[in-house]
């Protein structure tokens, strides 16, 4: 009765897959380390005398290096190891919090260190993202694809819900110095996880890609992307939605919060319930698999763009909660089913550096949409400013959505034998 449950309870590519599990374990906690980090991080800044403008040049600071680095890590990544790039990366990420944690505890940390420190970072982060997205397909079967994906996902719902708890009892118990040591303790874990991770015989084997001069690989990578239009349109979606709606949530609607949502309190239950929703996506895309996942990902960032026009309509604290899970949704599905549609038809030689370009079009460009969300906020007010961008954003996901060869891409081979043959259900207790 016991393995029923179990089989009832836990995906099958968490029982079924060792190598994914093992990766999956490292990247929870991970995530939920950087969580911590993300509510922890201002609080540091303003300890060590630093007020909002420290605050915004060290947030910005771990963002940069992405728009330099991203590239030349997605080329990398596909002629090295990509465990090991990122066993390197978590390294460096160990250090660098282990350093600004002390810094911290001891009262040696300032905003010119953090920022130094912020930066190196964010360009080890920067190798890491192409590298997982490349390693992913090798730790499953096709089939196992899109829930991998799907929990993937729930490792940063699941970081945004219990990340920000955390991090508020460390900050009372040990102050952000020590939240910042628990971070460290995260990257260790997963640089451990990564060390025992053993891919299946098949993937260890594959012939490695036939290495060029360095710069005719990146210009490879560039000709891979602009031979796909779903990519193209879909990195034109992902600029969009980092610089026209992610400001919505991160940069307006907290300005808002204090006038129609009651303050810090109504912002938490909004983007409690945005939480809930992803991971109420995450659950859904780990049984529904979509004949089209690239269609059924535009069509879901649809609504994972309405955020600035439901964050800036006017509606109450509970109606624009209860929106928002919806959002969540969409956010999830919109994320998880454009990784799946890279990696089930991106060839593994191409797939880090294409996956690059993703990482530069959206991370890269976060600092920009905070800068573009302050200027308008500032000439139209923060009201007229959400409904702006969030208005641009939405006409943005519509022209995607256009676009015929997003619509037809059809799902890879191993996505459709797993839609027509699904796992059967766990037997009746």
């Amino acid at each position: 009765m016991g393995s029923r449950a179990v089989r009832s309870v836990v995906p099958a590519v968490l029982r079924e897959e060792p190598a994914f599990r093992l990766l999956f374990t490292g990247q929870l906690l991970s995530v939920l380390g950087d969580r911590v980090t993300m509510l922890v991080l201002p609080f540091a800044v303003l300890s060590v005398g630093g007020g909002p403008a420290g605050v915004v040049l060290v947030s910005v600071a771990q963002f940069v290096p992405f728009v330099v680095l991203a590239l030349p890590a997605g080329v990398l990544a596909d002629r090295l190891d990509r465990r090991r790039i990122m066993v390197a990366s978590d390294a460096v990420r160990f250090v660098v919090q282990l350093v600004a944690g002390a810094l911290l505890l001891t009262g040696h940390a300032g905003v010119p260190v953090l920022v130094v420190l912020a930066v190196v970072f964010g360009a080890a982060d920067a190798f890491f993202q192409p590298a997982i997205t490349g390693l992913v397909p090798a730790t499953v079967s096709p089939a196992g694809l899109q829930p991998a994906n799907a929990l993937r996902g729930l490792t940063f719902s699941i970081g945004s819900i219990a990340g920000p708890a955390i991090g508020g009892v460390l900050i009372a118990l040990v102050g952000p110095g020590g939240s910042f040591l628990f971070d460290a303790l995260t990257f260790a874990v997963s640089a451990v996880t990564l060390l025992l991770l053993r891919l299946p015989r098949a993937a260890q084997d594959a012939p490695a890609a036939e290495r060029q001069h360095f710069f005719a690989d990146l210009a490879a990578g560039a000709a891979s992307v602009r031979s796909r239009p779903w990519v193209v349109a879909f990195l034109a979606a992902g600029s969009a939605y980092t610089v026209l709606v992610l400001p919505a949530i991160f940069v307006l609607g907290p300005v808002l919060s204090g006038e129609r949502f009651g303050g810090a309190t109504g912002w938490a239950v909004i983007t409690a319930a945005f939480g809930v929703g992803s991971l109420a996506g995450d659950l859904l895309l780990l049984r529904w698999r979509p004949r089209f996942a690239l269609r059924a990902s535009a069509l879901a960032l649809i609504g994972a763009s309405c955020q600035g026009l439901i964050i800036g309509s006017g509606l109450g604290t509970l109606p624009v909660a209860a929106l928002e899970v919806l959002a969540g949704v969409c956010v999830t599905v919109y994320f998880s089913l454009w990784e799946t549609s890279l990696q089930e038809h991106v060839p593994d030689a191409e797939l880090s550096r294409v996956a690059s370009y993703d990482y530069l079009t959206s991370t890269g460009a976060i600092p920009l949409g905070s800068v573009a969300a302050g200027a308008l906020s500032a000439l139209a007010g923060p009201g007229a400013a959400i409904l702006v961008l969030g208005a641009a954003g939405l006409l943005v996901a519509f022209a995607v959505v256009a676009v015929p060869a997003v619509r037809r891409l059809p799902r890879g081979s191993g996505a459709v034998e797993a839609a027509i043959r699904p796992e059967p259900p766990a037997p009746a207790v």
